[in-house]
């Protein structure tokens, strides 16, 4: 189970200002010494926060894994295929959406994502499709030939403080049935210190959580090497 640090955040802090403080580079540098495996970006057209410079000079940087989301617009895909990432994630967010808010209707864009998956797998990148927890389309993701599906974990998040058990049950089911399809299971949003533990010790067959926000702003306060060890704690769980 992997702790993949995404850096986004950084980014956005170092837009504000102009220049190169805090560094993007440096910090996945210094996340993967600290003990993170793997290292995501989510580049939008509006380069509010990584650049596509951020994209090519990140490549030879990360040692780890390499995770790079987004919507697969040409230029997005075109750009993939040339840095060729370990993995690839899509998300079919909108161009001005803050943040990710949904899963694939993976049934209604089957084709297309056949024909994209293909692209990137002839190109030996390993594929993930951003979901709902929602077990009746896991079978619609399988047959577009992903490698694994990426559970969108807003709703846990949201649900966790009030009934936990409720809040995961979704989840559970959506990860079994991807286990039955041979289906990796990833899972990211708006999971954190509070509430990763609990999803990591219910979730068959997760192969690795995304986490940016929560970290990032932990991090603030814990500082970034203690909040990446703090993370894969949470995850030794299944060790």
């Amino acid at each position: 189970m992997k702790l993949s640090v995404n850096i986004n955040k950084i980014a956005t802090l170092r837009n504000a200002r102009g220049g190169d403080v805090p560094s993007v580079t440096q910090v996945a540098i210094d996340a993967q010494k600290f003990g993170a495996q793997g290292i995501t970006i989510h580049p939008r057209p509006d380069e509010r926060h990584i650049t596509r410079k951020d994209v090519y000079d990140l490549k030879p940087l990360v040692h780890t894994e390499f995770n790079i989301e987004g919507n697969p617009h040409r230029p997005f895909v075109d750009m993939v295929l040339e840095v060729k990432p370990e993995q690839v994630t899509l998300v079919p967010d909108a161009d001005d959406a803050i943040t990710s808010n949904a899963g694939w209707d993976c049934e209604k864009h089957l084709d297309f994502l056949k024909n994209t998956i293909a692209e990137f797998k002839a190109a030996g990148i390993r594929t993930s499709i951003f979901l709902d927890p929602n077990p009746e389309m896991v079978k619609y993701a399988a047959e577009t030939g992903t490698d694994r599906i990426e559970l969108y974990t807003e709703a846990y998040a949201k649900g966790y403080s009030t009934n936990k058990e409720e809040a995961i049950k979704p989840y559970i089911a959506t990860a079994k049935e991807a286990e039955k399809y041979g289906l990796g299971v990833n899972a990211g949003h708006d999971l954190s210190l509070d509430n990763l533990k609990y999803f990591a010790e219910n979730i068959p067959n997760l192969l690795e959580v995304s986490i940016g926000h929560a970290l990032i702003s932990e991090a603030l306060y814990l500082g970034l090497e203690n909040t990446i060890q703090a993370y894969r704690k949470r995850l030794s769980v299944n060790e």
